[in-house]
C-alpha cells in the first residue's frame, strides 16, 4: 500500500501537534490526514471512513487517548479492532508505556518526537505486525516482544494450564 492511500486518524486535543504530525506524515508522503481533538469526534468520524492507521494522544485534557484504544479494539462494537494504533505521550514512565501496552496500542511513542521514530514506528505497525492475541481481559497485538529460541513446548507462560498441571519450574 502507497502511503498516499493510507487513510490515517490523528487524534491530538492540541492543534499544533496535529497540525505538525500532519507535516511529518505529509513529508512521508501521506496525503489521506483526518485529525480528531476528542475521543467522541474520532468515533464519529468511524461512520464516514475506514481508517488504516491511527495516531492517538495518551493523554487528552481529561480524557484519555486509551479509552478510544480500548473502544477500538472491542471487536463486537468496534468497526475496525485490528487497525494499526501508535500512541504518543508525554509521559514515559513505565506504568504510562505498560498501560498503552494493555490497552491495545502497537506502539508508543515519547514526545517530543523525531520524524525518524515516527517512521520506524509506522514500519513497525505496517511490516512488522504482531499477530493478535484474545483472552478474556485483553484483545490486541501480543503483548510479548521476546521469542525465546531455548523454550521448547506450545505454552509460553507459567500459568497456563497444561504447565500448571504438570511442570514445577525452580527460578534463580
Amino acid at each position: 500500500m502507497r502511503n498516499n492511500n493510507i487513510k490515517t486518524l490523528i487524534m491530538d486535543d492540541n492543534r499544533q501537534m496535529r497540525t505538525l504530525l500532519s507535516a511529518i506524515l505529509g513529508a512521508f508522503g501521506f496525503k489521506n490526514l483526518i485529525g480528531a481533538s476528542s475521543i467522541k469526534e474520532a468515533q464519529e468520524l468511524w461512520r464516514e471512513h475506514r481508517f488504516d492507521l491511527v495516531i492517538v494522544d495518551q493523554r487528552m485534557g481529561d480524557q484519555s487517548g486509551l479509552d478510544y484504544v480500548r473502544w477500538l479494539r472491542q471487536k463486537h462494537i468496534s468497526p475496525s479492532p485490528f487497525v494499526p494504533v501508535i500512541v504518543v505521550s508525554s509521559y514515559s514512565e513505565k506504568t504510562r508505556i505498560i498501560e498503552a501496552i494493555n490497552a491495545g496500542v502497537d506502539e508508543f511513542l515519547v514526545k517530543p518526537l523525531r520524524p525518524v521514530d515516527l517512521a520506524r514506528r509506522i514500519d513497525s505497525v505496517t511490516y512488522k505486525r504482531r499477530d493478535f492475541v484474545h483472552t478474556v481481559n485483553f484483545f490486541g497485538p501480543d503483548r510479548r516482544r521476546f521469542d525465546n529460541p531455548h523454550f521448547r513446548g506450545p505454552f509460553k507462560r507459567i500459568d497456563d494450564p497444561q504447565i500448571a498441571e504438570n511442570e514445577v519450574f525452580e527460578f534463580e
